[in-house]
Order: C-alpha cells, then structure tokens, then sequence
C-alpha cells in the first residue's frame, strides 16, 4: 500500500537538500587526493600511508557501517539519522586540517567515512518516497548528478590549491593559529556542511510508499531483506554486475593523475583544472538528461526504461574507457573519457531508479544499503588495486597508460553477454511487483 506523497513543491525540495548535501560529501570525500604531495611534504608521509588514507581509512566503514545504517532507517527518521551523518563528516573533514601526523589524520578520515555512511541508505528511499513511480527518474537522476558536480568541484578546489600553495605561505586563523594551504582546504570545505546537517534534522521525514506487507509483526528484519534478494538472486546479480563493473572503471580512474604525469608529463594542477571543467560541463548534464529521458521511457509503457539506459551507458564506457589511455596526446585522450563519463554518468543515473522502482518499500533502505555495499566494495577493491599490481607486475610503471586500458576490457568484455537477460529479468520482476501491488 501506498501513504500520502508530499505536494511536488516539497518533494523537489528534499530531492535538492538531499542532492547539496551528497555535492559536499563527494567535495570532502576526494579533496584528499588532490593535496596529496603538500600533505606528504608536510607531515613527513610515506606513499603506503598515503595510500591507506586514500583507501582503507575511508572505505572500510564507509561501505560495511551502510548495512546497519539500512537497518536503522527503515525503523527510525532518515531526516536525522542523514543530520547526524552530515554534521559527522564535516567535523571530520576540517578536523583533517587541523591533523599534526599520520595517526590523527587517519583517525579523522575514518570518521569521515562514517558519517557519510549516513547517506545513501537514506537519501534516495526519502526520494522514492517523495515521487510516484512514474515521475521519479528526474529527481533520482538530479541526486545522482551530485557526484560528478562533488568531483569536478573537489577537483576544481584542489588545482587552487596546489597552484596557490606554490606562491602562499602560511594562513592563520583565530583559536587555530598557523596553517598551510593545504590545512586551510580541509577545514574551507568541511565547516559550511554543518549548517546542511541543521538543515536536515528539520526537514519532514516523507511517509514510506510502496509496502506489500512482507511482515506482519512490525517492521522486517535483515533477514527478510536478506531473502528478499535471494529469492530473485538470478536477476539482482546481473543488475549489480552492471554497476560493479561501472565502479571498477570509475574508480580505477584514480590513478588518472599519475597516468596523465607518466605519459604525457601533466603537472598535477594541469590534470585537475581540465578533469573539474569536464566534470561539472558533462556530468550534471548527462544524468539530468537521463532522469527526463528514463520518464518520458516509462511514460509511454516501456516500465524497463532504467536498465535500457543502464545498458546504454556500458555500452559507451566499456570501449571508452579502454581507448582513451592509448590515445597519442593528453588532450585527445582528454575528449574520449568525456565521452567515457557520459557512459559512467548514464549507469549512475539510471541505476538507482531502477532498484527504487523493483524494491519493496518496508526494506527500501537495508537493500540500498547491500546494494552501495557491494558496488562500493567491489570497486574500491578491483579498481585501483588492479592497475597497481599490472603495473608492478605486467606493463611496469611508466606504462600505467596499458594497465588503465586492460581493466574495462577485462570486466566489461564478459558483462556485455549478461545485459540482455537482465533486461528480460527485470520486466518480469515489474510485472510480479504489479501483480502483488494489484491483489
């Protein structure tokens, strides 16, 4: 059964909060990787340190605290549990300025992780809860736009910085003395999003839509949920693999700096100003346009329209994705993985929405939560990690450019035999969910 949808003015507003709020997490989620060599210089790091910044430190209760975090929101208010998180990771993000040595800065990027753990599991069954089926693909899409918009501007921020911190010498700030550039970024970026988080806990908490009484006796547990994927196994793997295999991609993508340095000898700075501008000019633009694609799709009967568009995208990043590294100059390489975040843009838009519209609303945020889970785990594990151990092992390091080619080929290539059998399964889950929803 369906509760009361709030007026569209008031569903559009929490799909903006939701989305400003996931713009600032991707901002202090990715500053870090940007302001690598000042932090390095300044604190005396090693590059496996550096390393567990980037990776363990954040993404270990990142992607396993979302599990209980689903759990939590399907019982109690999202609007404060997002509130807590937010106020969480910004606290956490300055903090990071104010660290004197490698345990206190990873001390606070694990908290970092933690509060942004808040999020997902909840912003996007708030949305699907705000919007009817048939008009959700928009607002989904606008959410999802926030990660380019976070990248780009992180990526935007870091470049000033690293040019600035060339020329500037030290700030200094009252109660906190003395900082450099790279200090001053961390705590300009994580202090402004506590004021989100105050705007989170007084926003109304959105009647939960869509319950097909899978328990009688209050709400599910995780074992419900846990059967609830498993009864339908054959089809929610195929739709994962599609996104896992765009997050390899995407986050392999991190070492695109060191790429870009090896072969083509772009300064960090350099590499940085061109990835925001394409950012923040293709990102916001290709999920937008998606989202208002995918509606107009199921307005006129194709109920499969998100996985249409989920099947489009890997179509263009797969190739992409393996021609750009080999491309003879950075510039050129440059406008094919524009065209690569068009592909990765079009899954992240459309996915989403297409697990929002085949799941039922009593274990909507548990299931988001396994689902960011896994591709979240999955991409940070085989993304990165591969192009290291093909550069040590394979191509050597002044060849990363041969190691960034292999992986979409090598995860994509077997993903392009599954897509027409998860289309064929996700229009027969639609057609089971409508015949419950009818009895």
């Amino acid at each position: 059964m369906s509760q009361r949808l709030p007026s569209p003015a008031y569903a559009w507003y929490t799909a903006i909060l939701l989305t400003v709020v996931y713009v600032f997490s991707f901002v202090d989620r990715y500053i870090l990787g940007l302001l690598v060599e000042p932090i390095k210089l300044d604190l005396g790091l090693t590059d496996t340190e550096i390393g567990l910044l980037l990776g363990p430190a954040f993404a270990l209760l990142y992607t396993t605290m979302g599990v209980p975090i689903g759990w939590l929101a399907d019982r109690w208010r999202r609007t404060w549990i997002v509130g807590i998180g937010v106020v969480l990771w910004s606290i956490a993000t300055a903090a990071c300025g104010l660290a004197k040595n490698f345990g206190q800065l990873f001390l606070a990027r694990i908290s970092v992780g933690v509060g942004e753990a808040t999020l997902s599991p909840c912003a996007l069954p708030m949305i699907a809860d705000s919007f009817p089926p048939e008009k959700r693909g928009k607002p989904v899409a606008f959410y999802s736009a926030a990660l380019s918009l976070g990248a780009g501007i992180a990526s935007l921020a870091g470049a000033s910085v690293l040019i600035w911190s060339k020329s500037a010498g030290q700030l200094s700030l009252p109660l906190v003395g003395d900082l450099q550039a790279w200090q001053f970024a961390f705590i300009a970026v994580g202090t402004p999003g506590i004021l989100l988080g105050i705007l989170m806990f007084l926003l109304r908490e959105p009647a939960r839509q869509e319950q097909v009484g899978l328990s009688a006796a209050g709400k599910p547990g995780l074992r419900i949920a846990a059967n609830y994927l498993l009864d339908d196994r054959g089809f929610f793997a195929g739709f994962v693999a599609i996104v896992c295999v765009m997050t390899i991609i995407a986050y392999s993508q991190g070492w695109l700096p060191a790429m870009f340095a090896r072969t083509w000898g772009w300064p960090a700075e350099k590499y940085a100003l061109f990835n925001g501008l394409m950012m923040l000019a293709i990102g916001p633009l290709t999920v937008n346009s998606t989202g208002w694609y995918i509606d107009r799709l199921f307005n006129r009967g194709y109920v499969d329209a998100p996985v249409r568009m989920m099947i489009v995208g890997t179509l263009i990043l797969v190739p992409t994705g393996s021609i750009a590294p080999l491309m003879p100059t950075g510039e050129l390489a440059f406008a094919v993985f524009a065209l690569n975040l068009v592909g990765i843009a079009m899954v992240s838009a459309a996915a989403p929405t297409a697990l929002l519209n085949v799941t039922a609303g009593e274990i909507r945020s548990q299931v988001t939560a396994v689902y960011f889970l896994v591709i979240g785990v999955t991409g940070l594990m085989l993304g990165p990690t591969a192009i290291g151990a093909l550069n040590d092992y394979v191509f050597g390091a002044e060849n990363a450019r041969y190691s960034v080619a292999v992986v979409p080929a090598a995860f994509g290539l077997p993903l392009l035999l599954t897509l027409r059998a998860t289309l064929r399964r996700y229009r027969q889950r639609v057609a089971r969910l409508q015949t419950i929803a009818d009895s």
